[in-house]
């Protein structure tokens, strides 16, 4: 009982420890020629330190250290920032307040007084120079253990030509690193982008600056820029955790080492985009970059007995084939075709986009004859050639040797208008009158008299019932955001429809409105809408899967759109998307 009383205690304990960041001095009175270690430190892991403004020293370092222990079943973390401060003149100072920040709270030194007077006789002038040297050593051997390097494959791409980024780590062969985590990263503003998964990181040998040293690749992405000019890549910067040497040894000459935390970046880079040449550009250009293969085969070219047609057209190859949009094919109006089924079939390694993309159309007609489905063409630019290519595909005709006879009537329409014929073609004179008197009663003491006199007593426990029922309505806070929620959702719905045909203005009224559908529906706020979260409340109020991914499936063309251009066609298609999807949520939920 008491070994559970005694743990009790020390996770009380553990529960209210407090952060303490103190500042220490190896001295406060010395001599001008002597030199002073000043030590800032804290008991829990603490970032952003500031250290504080220094006078009358020449000042080296910081030396950080960290510890971290475990006696006796006690937990024991301190992380150091040390200086080396020789006096440059005599006199009394004040080493101000250094600042950190532990778990989002700021915490302060309190101020040191350091008192420099006359020389002193004997004295050695440095009696941390060894420690310096030791300081000095490690600080070098951090700062030479590990690099962050970003590869550019091209400097100068053309827009929408792949440019692929390669994070690497170097580690030099006497430091250990035992793990990172991402201080920032890039968000590829103006670019397409794609992260290419790293199942495993694979250790292996190469030259850094003339050095060999260990290298992991951490990260590969896939850029498109979406415009010319020039172009930032956001740094990557990682915060790693590793084990130096400190410049000793132990009794049997072996480096001791000591463990430290240093933030690296791979800096910023930076490209110089080529716009696509005007000189050349085809009419039907829509912004197909690479080399790619044009297709477009009809199912059947002959058709009888109401049957239907699939037309497909398909472009493959290695580009930016999420990027553009295919040709539409021009029919006659004899012939009904319905929106295109698109496909995707994509995949995107390091060196870009590479698979088909295809449109397959339903053509149904509608009377018999001979119809032509105009030439197509598809046109692209080679960066490869600096030059444009075009493929036309020849006139299709399409013979239609019968179609039904109901579906031949229904297509020609019925021209005829209707005539409204009355019931009663005849009508009897009348054999009875309704005659009112011409005296009548005054309206006051009449029954109508009485009778509005007495509605507003009558009315007014229904008068109280509604005020109780609108302070309810009003009080509650959740249903009326839930019901500005839909009504907004509505309204951006609505706005959408109106806006088709005009990318942006479209697609941001379509997101807005699918947001507000989930605040209204899942009765959440805008900063917990991440994928994961979505998926998991939707899944949980019996909205099957299907239907899920569906809608984070439009929730991604909309964000996919700022970038893409995007037809007519697209845009209707995700309209009606979303709408399909919005009920089935609505009907399941």
């Amino acid at each position: 009982m008491k070994r559970y009383i005694l743990l009790l205690l020390l996770f009380v304990q553990g529960m209210y420890a407090q952060v303490e960041f103190k500042a220490t001095a190896s001295k406060t009175s010395l001599g001008i020629n002597e030199r002073l270690i000043v030590e800032f430190a804290v008991n829990a892991d603490g970032d952003d330190f500031v250290p504080p403004k220094i006078s009358g020293f020449k000042v080296s370092g910081p030396y950080q250290t960290v510890s971290n222990s475990w006696i006796n079943g006690k937990t024991s973390f301190s992380k150091g920032y040390k200086y080396l401060l020789i006096p440059t003149s005599k006199g009394t100072f004040t080493i101000g307040q250094a600042t950190i920040t532990v778990e989002g709270k700021e915490y302060k030194t309190n101020p040191l007084k350091i008192t420099v007077g006359d020389a002193i006789a004997g004295a050695d002038p440095n009696p941390y120079a060894n420690n310096q040297r030791h300081q000095e050593e490690m600080q070098q051997n951090a700062e030479q253990g590990v690099h962050l390097v970003a590869e550019v494959s091209k400097t100068n791409p053309y827009v929408n030509e792949p440019v692929t980024v390669v994070y690497k780590i170097y580690v030099s062969p006497t430091t250990s690193v035992s793990g990172w985590k991402e201080v920032a990263s890039p968000q590829y503003n103006d670019f397409w982008s794609q992260n290419i998964d790293i199942q495993n990181l694979v250790l292996q040998e190469e030259k850094y600056e003339g050095q060999v040293y260990r290298m992991v690749v951490l990260r590969k992405t896939v850029l498109y820029p979406q415009k010319d000019g020039r172009l930032e890549i956001e740094p990557l910067t990682l915060d790693v955790s590793m084990e130096v040497p400190n410049g000793r040894r132990d009794f049997f000459g072996r480096q001791l080492m000591v463990p430290t935390s240093k933030v690296v970046s791979a800096g910023k880079k930076y490209i110089t985009v080529k716009p696509l040449p005007e000189k050349g550009r085809p009419a039907d250009f829509s912004g197909a970059v690479g080399n790619f293969t044009f297709t477009v085969k009809p199912s059947k070219t002959t058709i009888s007995n109401g049957e239907a047609l699939q037309l497909d057209i398909a472009v493959s190859g290695k580009g930016n084939l999420k990027l553009f949009t295919l040709p539409k094919p021009q029919v006659p109006s004899a012939l009904e075709m319905y929106d295109p089924e698109h496909k995707e079939d994509v995949t995107i390694p390091l060196s870009g986009m590479q698979g088909k993309i295809s449109d397959n159309y339903t053509i149904v007609p509608q009377n018999k004859g001979k119809y032509p489905i105009k030439a197509l063409s598809f046109s692209w630019f080679d960066p490869s050639t600096g030059s444009y290519k075009t493929v036309t595909h020849d006139e299709i005709m399409i013979d239609v040797l019968n179609v039904p006879a109901n579906q031949s009537t229904a297509s020609k329409g019925n021209t005829n208008k209707q005539t409204v014929e009355s019931a009663e073609p005849f009508r009897f004179i009348a054999l009875k009158t309704s005659l009112k008197a011409v005296g009548r009663d005054d309206f006051y003491g009449s029954g109508l008299f009485w009778g509005l006199l007495l509605a507003p007593f009558l009315l007014i426990p229904f008068i109280i019932f509604g005020k109780k029922k609108k302070e309810a309505y009003d009080s509650d806070v959740t249903g009326s955001r839930i019901r500005q929620n839909n009504k907004l959702a509505k309204k951006y719905l609505g706005e959408a429809q109106k806006q088709l045909g005009s990318k942006e203005p479209f697609y941001m009224a379509l997101e807005k409105a699918l947001h507000n559908f989930l605040k209204a529906k899942l009765n959440i706020e805008t900063s917990e809408m991440s994928r994961d979260n979505i998926k998991e409340l939707l899944l949980s109020r019996n909205a099957k899967e299907d239907t899920v991914l569906a809608f984070s499936k439009i929730m991604d063309n909309c964000e996919f759109a700022r970038y893409a251009p995007s037809s007519g066609t697209a845009m209707q298609q995700d309209y009606d998307n979303a709408v399909a999807v919005i009920t089935s949520l609505e009907k399941q939920m």
